[in-house]
């Protein structure tokens, strides 16, 4: 059975840190592609970042210079570096994992964490 499991949201104020970490069992972690997406209340889920198997990167443009993805394919992990917080980056945070390459595209993530959440105070 597939587990992704976030951890390291909270509340922070405007300009702050961050750092997510997404622990994922029951896969061949190296072989996934891992993203990040979230979803405000009454909005879509929408495309944070993500790194593929072969260390390929891709973002969302309101995140780049701002956050950053990063795997440890030792411990199965991806992290979520965001630095620079801004209020409109309150959002429940998911991690996901998908066969293909790098996309923004949800449904081609087969596997989802169960969210974690971020407050950004201004």
């Amino acid at each position: 059975q597939v587990q992704l499991v976030e951890s390291g949201g909270g509340l922070v104020q405007d300009g702050g840190s961050l750092k997510l970490s997404c622990v994922a069992s029951g896969l061949t972690f190296a072989s996934y592609t891992m993203a990040w997406f979230r979803q405000a209340p009454g909005k879509e889920r929408e495309f944070v970042g993500c790194i593929s198997w072969g260390g390929g990167f891709y973002y969302q443009d309101s995140v780049k210079g701002r956050f950053t993805v990063s795997r440890d394919n030792a411990k199965n992990s991806v992290y979520l570096q965001m630095n620079n917080l801004k209020p409109e980056d309150t959002a429940a945070y998911y991690c996901a994992a998908g066969s293909g390459g790098p996309t923004a595209r949800p449904e081609l993530y087969r596997y989802w964490g169960q969210g974690i959440q971020v407050t950004v105070s201004s």
